[in-house]
């Protein structure tokens, strides 16, 4: 046997799908830290510009930067116009700003600057500024800023819908929010409030972070986490696949050689292909080797008895052809079978189920001007029957051959095969004698088929009468017979139960009525013709069914004394 060339072997199978699992839990792995690590992250920088905003309103003066706010707010208040940040670069812009430009000279914006700007170069921050709210505008205004494109003061920007809770709540502050405008870019901010003398909330100390810086972290982060994964998946595939090989693969692969030398050597069952592994995994690879051993010598028990059992079958075979033969022989088979007597014509066939079979016919000459015929079945089919059928014949033809009747026939042979009948098998029995020379005969039924009878001119029909017991059912039991006359040109049909019993596939009978039809196509045909045509109408019907009872039958066409058959 060729072993057929694998595309994907189990191995590459198995680190295949060791590879797609690693790269789902990465992808999985990555996916949740991200996630983790990016709501950490965020909040981490939540509280960062939180904390830095609050470390700007302790560092800064609060009332320096309150006299500030006054005289921004003074100047802020006095401007009809207040253009916000949006319009940076336009005229209008300008204009409006320059009525903040001696801020610029102002010793506390000077000094809030500076202060800001310390803390604005010691920390990653976009920018740090000083704003307070215009309620009514729904604005903040700068007023100082020490980012490094910093904004004037006086300077609008709008108040987002989230924070608007300040104007009812100045101490609420702006806690963390997130915003990403074309103006500034993407941010996290926060405010702290800053208190005046009489502690009410003047301003608000803003810190704006970047949320690239943000998302450069995670992203850091996220590369780094790839690279420790990919290692670890790429030392866990060697690992495991080398496991595999050792554990898995090699195991099959050796299962599979000897799968292949023991079907290349069937041909000498004694060589051992499974017997010489040596597989020691501790689990079902092991358990399969060890059934495969017993595969291999249970195979070996049943080739070592097939070949006997084959040996005995082949020498069974022989004896029943020979035994067939001989039960071939018993019959009379050669027809015509007295070719110096004209004043009759007779024909009989028999198909066994078996190689043997229990039906049986037979028809002799018990003197010159006397012919006994009979048509028999024996319980049971094989051998038993064939034995129990040739010591019936015996018996019959012997018994008949004394010249006695046919019911003293029946009841002898009765009383000789009750003898010793431990099987207790029987037989149904048909027995005629017919005087040659007037047509007259006598017959006797033991538990068989109704003969037909055909006369002269007409067709064929069933002879209905009361039957007797079957020979060998009970000894002493004595036996009915009937007269009966035939003319010449008068046919008569016998037969086992084989023909009206004959079933197709749907399990239906074949039947007397269709035995009847077949016999009747061509009523003045020869018997060996009526019979033929009777087998090719059971053939027909039966189809492919199989054949279940021997088909015996019996023909007869009385001719009389000129043989002319009364023509």
């Amino acid at each position: 046997m060729d072993v057929k060339k694998m595309r994907f072997s189990l191995g590459k199978k198995t680190v295949f799908i060791i590879v797609l699992m690693a790269v789902l839990l990465c992808a999985t792995a990555v996916l949740i830290s991200r996630y983790v690590f990016s709501r950490t992250n965020d909040e981490t920088f939540r509280k960062d510009a939180v904390n830095l905003a609050t470390t700007v309103s302790v560092v800064i003066d609060s009332e320096r930067a309150y006299h500030l706010q006054q005289k921004v707010k003074t100047i802020y208040d006095t401007i009809d116009t207040k253009v916000g940040s949006e319009y940076t670069g336009t005229p209008e812009h300008d204009a409006y700003l320059a009525n903040f430009s001696e801020i610029l000279e102002d010793e506390d914006f000077l000094y809030l600057k500076a202060r800001m700007t310390d803390i604005f170069q010691a920390n990653d921050v976009e920018s740090i500024y000083v704003s307070f709210v215009d309620p009514e505008g729904l604005k903040t205004v700068y007023i100082a800023d020490a980012s490094e494109d910093a904004c004037p003061p006086g300077t609008c920007d709008l108040l987002f819908p989230q924070n608007r809770g300040v104007i009812d709540d100045p101490e609420l502050g702006f806690p963390p929010y997130i915003t990403n405008t074309e103006e500034y870019g993407w941010l996290v901010s926060a405010a702290v409030p800053l208190h005046a003398p009489d502690g009410q909330v003047f301003a608000y100390a803003f810190v704006d972070i970047s949320m690239n810086d943000v998302r450069k972290v995670e992203h850091d982060f996220v590369l780094m986490l790839l690279a420790l994964l990919a290692i670890l998946t790429l030392v866990i595939i060697l690992v495991y696949s080398l496991i595999v090989n050792r554990i898995l693969v090699g195991p099959i692969n050796r299962l599979s050689k000897a799968a292949a030398d023991y079907y290349k050597d069937r041909e000498t069952p004694e060589e051992n292909s499974f017997a010489d592994l040596d597989i020691r995994t501790g689990d079902e690879i092991e358990n399969l080797s060890e059934a495969m051993k017993q595969m291999e010598r249970d195979l070996k028990e049943y080739i070592r008895n097939l070949t006997a059992v084959t040996a005995e079958k082949e020498r069974i075979g022989a004896e029943l052809n020979v035994a067939t033969q001989i039960q071939a022989d018993m019959l009379p088979s050669i027809f015509p079978p007295f070719p110096d007597r004209h004043e009759f014509e007779i024909f009989a066939t028999m198909d066994p189920a078996k190689e043997v079979g229990g039906d049986f016919y037979d028809f002799f000459l018990v003197d010159d001007d006397h012919l006994a015929m009979v048509m028999a079945d024996v319980s049971g089919k094989g051998v038993p029957a064939a034995l129990f059928m040739v010591i019936a014949k015996t018996l019959i033809k012997n018994r008949a051959q004394l010249g006695e009747s046919p019911a003293q026939v029946l009841a002898e042979v009765n009383n000789q095969l009750c003898e010793g009948n431990e099987a207790e098998l029987f037989v149904t029995v048909w027995l005629g004698i017919l005087e040659i020379s007037t047509g007259k005969g006598l017959a006797a039924n033991a538990g068989h088929e109704h003969p037909t009878i055909r006369r002269a001119g007409g067709n064929y029909e069933l002879v209905v009468y009361k039957h007797s017991a079957a020979v060998a059912t009970m000894e002493g039991l004595p036996f009915k017979e009937h007269e009966f006359e035939l003319h010449p040109g008068d046919s008569l049909f016998v037969y086992t139960d084989g023909v009206a019993e004959a079933t197709d596939k749907n399990d239906e009978l074949f039947g007397t009525d269709r035995m009847l039809d077949a016999l009747n196509k061509n009523p003045d045909a020869a018997p060996e013709e009526s019979l033929s045509a009777v087998r090719a109408a059971i053939d027909d019907f039966v189809g492919e069914a199989p054949q279940f009872d021997d088909i015996t039958m019996l023909g007869f066409r009385y001719l009389g004394k000129n043989g002319k058959g009364g023509i």
